[in-house]
Order: structure tokens, then C-alpha cells, then sequence
């Protein structure tokens, strides 16, 4: 029988982990936002007709965050980077029963199955070899799971670009033990939306993602956070300090760039350009202020 004292921390780490998708249900948009499992051609993205240029030759997979879906999480940074001559593509995962529009909620297991058909398809049909993938939230998470689960995986990456990810999980800056005002929860949680306390730190499925390492050979790894992120908390936390991980902070770019944890994936033109930097880094330009009206 479990004690009082892991019950409490227990409960606390759901409730963390509910708070996790907020951000992003009550972005603008999020309503009106595509449910099916691969969104329709937007915005120069999702482009069944799209050749890979010369420059970009890898077309690059958007990974969405908790509680959005493959369109409102990118309509900034995918006609960004198309326009710019990527092949872009997202889609939906995490999907629940009864619950259209927000994604990302299901068991992370069975999302990274989703992530990894996906990749097969954009492979299939565009001819290219490899992809890139880049995630916001617990987009920068997922695929860490694909590329360590899924067989082969790493042959079909490039780089993984996680943006404010929750690499370690979160505290929520603390806030864990609200929880106890509301007993009752940690069953409703943990069975409405597995996912949620999935990416509390200490939950059992982040402790076994990074017990023997976070990286794997191959694979460039770019970590974008914000020092102002309110959701994966401590922010610090979501670096990865293994060799050839390039940790990026917003704010050493660009200091006035004020972004938060649904900014930094859904607005910010700096980090949007950090983003296409570390796809190309062959062709990277140095990003400073100046990139908030690029």
C-alpha cells in the first residue's frame, strides 16, 4: 500500500502535468485548427506536390506540443520555413477518443508508433533518404522516444530541433503541490490524458527515457529554450549537456525577445531562425533582434 507521503507526490506531479497543456488549448486559433491526422496543405506546408530543393534536400517534420494539434502549433514557423525552401510537413498524434482539435495526450508509446509511420510516409513520398524533425514541448521529447524505441530510426533522421522541450520533465516552477486542494484528480488525470503525467519530472516514463543517455549517434541534436518559460521549469533543465547538443537560449540572442513556452514555437521570428540555422547549418546566418522583423 502506498504511503501518504508518495500518494502526495504523486498526485502532485499530475496535477503538474495537467497544467501542461494550457498554454497551448488557449492559444488563438486552437478551435478552429484541423483535427484529422495529417492536416491539409496551409500555408506552402503539407505539399503532396513539393520537391525537395538542392539546398534543403531533407524535407523537415513538425512535431506539435501537448494540447495542440499539427496546425495551430505551427502557423508561424511552417510557412517560414517554407518559404524559405523546405519541404514542410506536419501532422496530428495523441489524439483521445471524443477529443477533436487537441492533440498530444495519449500515451507517449503509442504517439512515437504515430511519429514513426509518418516519418515512413514523408520518406515515401518525397524520395529523400532522411528528414529533420523539429518539436515544440513535448514535440522535442516524442522523438527522442522514436529515435531510442524504433528500429533503424536514426538512419532516417538528421536533426532533431526541440523548441522550449521538456527534456527532464517539469516542476511547473513549484506549483506541484496544489494538488492537494484537489483530491480525486490523479485517477482522472493519469486515465483521461496518460500523456499529461507522462512529462512530469520523476515519472516513470522520463526516468526511462534518459537513464542510459539522451542522445543517439547520428542525430544532431538543437536545444532552443527561453528563460522565461513558464511551463518546463526550471528552463535550465531543458539542455541537453552531452557532446555535439547545441544548447541555445533565446534571450543570448536576442535580450529583448520577452517569448514564453507557446511563444517561442508559435511567434518568435528569432527563434524561428535559430530553428533554420540548425537545419542548414552549412548556410547559417547569425541571429540577433534584427530577426524579430525578419
Amino acid at each position: 500500500m502506498l504511503s501518504r507521503k508518495h500518494l502526495s507526490r504523486r498526485r502532485a506531479r499530475l496535477w503538474a502535468a495537467l497544467a501542461l497543456a494550457l498554454p497551448l488549448l488557449l492559444a488563438p486559433g486552437a478551435a478552429g485548427a484541423s483535427a484529422s491526422s495529417a492536416p491539409s496543405s496551409a500555408g506552402g506546408w503539407n505539399d503532396a506536390d513539393c520537391v525537395p530543393a538542392a539546398a534543403h534536400p531533407r524535407p523537415v517534420v513538425l512535431v506539435h506540443g501537448t494540447g495542440a494539434n499539427g496546425t495551430v502549433n505551427w502557423l508561424g514557423l511552417a510557412p517560414y520555413l517554407a518559404d524559405r525552401g523546405w519541404c514542410v510537413y506536419s501532422f496530428d498524434y495523441g489524439m483521445l477518443p471524443g477529443v477533436p482539435l487537441f492533440g498530444g495526450l495519449g500515451p507517449m508509446e503509442e504517439s512515437a508508433g504515430q511519429l514513426a509511420a509518418f516519418v515512413d510516409e514523408v520518406l515515401a513520398e518525397t524520395g529523400a533518404r532522411e528528414v529533420d524533425l523539429v518539436g515544440h514541448s513535448q514535440g522535442g521529447v516524442l522523438p527522442r522516444y522514436y529515435l531510442k524505441h524504433h528500429p533503424g530510426a536514426a538512419d532516417k533522421v538528421n536533426a532533431l530541433v526541440g523548441i522550449a522541450p521538456n527534456t527532464n520533465g517539469t516542476t511547473l516552477a513549484g506549483l506541484t503541490g496544489l494538488l492537494e486542494v484537489f483530491p480525486g484528480l490523479e485517477d482522472a488525470i493519469a486515465a483521461g490524458a496518460p500523456a499529461l503525467a507522462q512529462q512530469v519530472a520523476g515519472s516513470e516514463f522520463m526516468t526511462e527515457l534518459n537513464a542510459d543517455g539522451y542522445t543517439v549517434p547520428g542525430v544532431t541534436y538543437t536545444v532552443i529554450a527561453t528563460r522565461y518559460d513558464e511551463i518546463v521549469t526550471p528552463y535550465r533543465s531543458q539542455f541537453i549537456d552531452e557532446p555535439g547538443v547545441r544548447n541555445v537560449l533565446l534571450q543570448d540572442l536576442c535580450p529583448i525577445d520577452l517569448s514564453e513556452h507557446a511563444a517561442i514555437g508559435l511567434l518568435s521570428r528569432v527563434a524561428f531562425h535559430e530553428t533554420a540555422n540548425a537545419l542548414d547549418p552549412a548556410g547559417a546566418e547569425p541571429t540577433d533582434c534584427g530577426d524579430l522583423l525578419g
